[in-house]
Order: C-alpha cells, then sequence, then structure tokens
C-alpha cells in the first residue's frame, strides 16, 4: 500500500489523528526533504525508516520504492507542506505506482490551495488552479488564453516572483480583484485583498516575504 499523507502547510498541529497513526504503522516513510520532515516526525514521536524523495531523485530511487511496495510492504509518501502530488514531485510515485497495480491511500490534511480558497472572498463553486505558472516557454501563451476566464483562479507564487507576476496578470487578465495570501497558518499569516494594481502598489513598497497563493477573481 502507498499511503498518500498529507502533511500540515505551517502550523504543526493541522496533522490528522489518521495521518499521525499511518506514519507510526507504515513501514517506510518517502519524504521530500527528510531534514524538514524530522521536525514533524519528533513533534509526534515517529520513529520510521525514512527515505528522500524529491524533484532530483533519479529513477533508480523510484524502482526502489517500487520495489519495497511490491515486496508487500506499506510506504508513506510526504511532502515539505501539504498534500503530496499537489506541484510537488510526489506525481511520479503515484503515477508509477498505479501502472505496478499497487493500492493507493490518500490520507486528506492541510491544503493551501483550499485554506486560500475559502478565506479570499471569490466564488467557490468553480476555480481553476494553476499552480505555478510557467518562467519562460508558454507563460505568455498561457496568460493570454485565460483572459475570457470567468472561474475563480488560484495560483502559488514564490516571494521573489510575486511582483513580476503580478504586473504579468494585470497585463494579460485586466485589473480584476485578487486576494494575496501569504504564510497560511504560519506566525506572519496574512491576506490582503483588492485589484491587482492596488497590490502591486503595496507590493513595490513592502518586499514580498514567505509564499504565496494568489487567487484571482473575474
Amino acid at each position: 500500500m502507498l499511503y498518500i499523507v498529507s502533511t500540515p502547510i505551517g502550523n504543526l498541529e493541522d496533522i490528522t489523528l489518521r495521518a499521525i497513526r499511518t506514519l507510526k504503522e507504515v513501514d517506510m516513510i518517502a519524504a521530500e526533504d527528510t531534514r524538514h520532515s524530522r521536525i514533524l516526525l519528533d513533534k509526534y514521536e515517529i520513529s520510521k525508516p525514512i527515505t528522500s524523495y524529491h524533484s532530483y531523485t533519479d529513477d533508480r530511487k523510484l524502482e526502489q520504492i517500487i520495489s519495497i511496495l511490491k515486496e508487500g510492504k506499506s510506504v508513506a509518501v510526504i511532502s515539505d507542506a501539504g498534500t503530496p502530488g499537489i506541484s510537488d514531485p510526489a506525481y511520479t510515485l503515484i503515477k508509477r505506482a498505479i501502472e505496478e497495480g499497487i493500492q493507493i491511500c490518500p490520507i486528506p490534511g492541510a491544503s493551501s490551495l483550499l485554506s486560500a480558497l475559502v478565506m479570499s472572498g471569490m466564488k467557490m463553486n468553480q476555480f481553476l488552479y494553476l499552480g505555478f505558472l510557467p518562467l519562460k516557454k508558454g507563460r505568455q501563451t498561457l496568460l493570454k488564453s485565460l483572459a475570457q476566464e470567468e472561474r475563480t483562479m488560484v495560483i502559488f507564487e514564490a516571494p521573489h516572483r510575486l511582483e513580476r507576476t503580478l504586473k504579468d496578470l494585470k497585463e494579460y487578465l485586466g485589473d480584476r480583484q485578487i486576494a494575496v495570501c501569504r504564510e497560511i497558518t504560519k506566525i506572519f499569516e496574512e491576506t490582503r485583498r483588492g485589484k491587482i494594481s492596488e497590490m502591486m502598489t503595496h507590493f513595490e513598497k513592502t518586499k514580498p516575504r514567505g509564499e504565496f497563493v494568489l487567487v484571482i477573481g473575474d
């Protein structure tokens, strides 16, 4: 069994009892960053063999994990924060396990995507998740294709790229309503709402810090 275990996105208390039990019962944990994950595992007194599985992991490590699963053992995959597979490398492992007929079990939990969406004030009946925008190739084409999009859109962004992304959003989508969510569940959690142009003005004066989720209205 491959368990897809959601972990906290900031506050370490945002983990389910089922997730803790699962991590204590599996034969091995595959973590995006073992050092980062040790903080969570130590807090809940979870002592299991742990291996790294990240975007730079080669095929040999992938096949090692698959071999362990095919032996009848259980593995839990966790990301640095949130639900594995959402804009992180766990997707490749999940896809490979499905190809091998290995049973998959999701353990739901924290999600910055949903947290930002529900506190944005934007329509939630339909939304489009875009993850991180392309840095170069395909960026302009994607943004142009979204010009007439009426669904709420959700984007992840790093602090050093935030100002560029706000500028591009205004250029291609117009001066829409936006919620800029920062450091969700952490000490400096903040959500700013307004027009894209207003957010541009704010971040010209205030250096962006932390991880951002952008929720864009119609």
